[in-house]
């Protein structure tokens, strides 16, 4: 039986832009997806702790050391500059594997630095 399970957690960054005239997704600085285990173009869930917002999108790779959180196209209006997210991705996994599976889990600090 295979099952989904978290894989890689960025808890608590700020977003940094918002752009609404961008294809959708989520730009994220290099450096926070390398901490997380994260790629360009995987599939994340993004929760937003001030308006209660759950939403998925996808990846692309922000500049390195930016600190760079944004939210693009039809995402852009799920968030507000300066909200709280964390960015979750998960991995199916045989069941076995699950029960010793160890996620990537992220704090990062003020400015979304690591």
């Amino acid at each position: 039986m295979m099952i989904e399970v978290l894989k890689s957690k960025l808890h608590c960054v700020t977003v940094t832009e918002a752009n609404l005239n961008y294809m959708g997704s989520i730009t994220i600085d290099e450096d926070l997806m390398d901490a997380a285990n994260l790629i360009a173009g995987e599939k994340v869930q993004v929760l937003d702790n001030n308006n209660g917002e759950r939403f998925e999108t996808y990846i692309i790779k922000g500049d390195r050391g930016s600190g760079c959180i944004c939210l693009n196209g039809a995402a852009a209006r799920r968030v507000q500059v300066g909200d709280v997210v964390i960015i979750i991705s998960y991995a199916s996994m045989d069941f076995e594997e699950a029960k010793t599976f160890k996620p990537t889990v992220v704090f990062p600090k003020a400015g979304n630095k690591l």
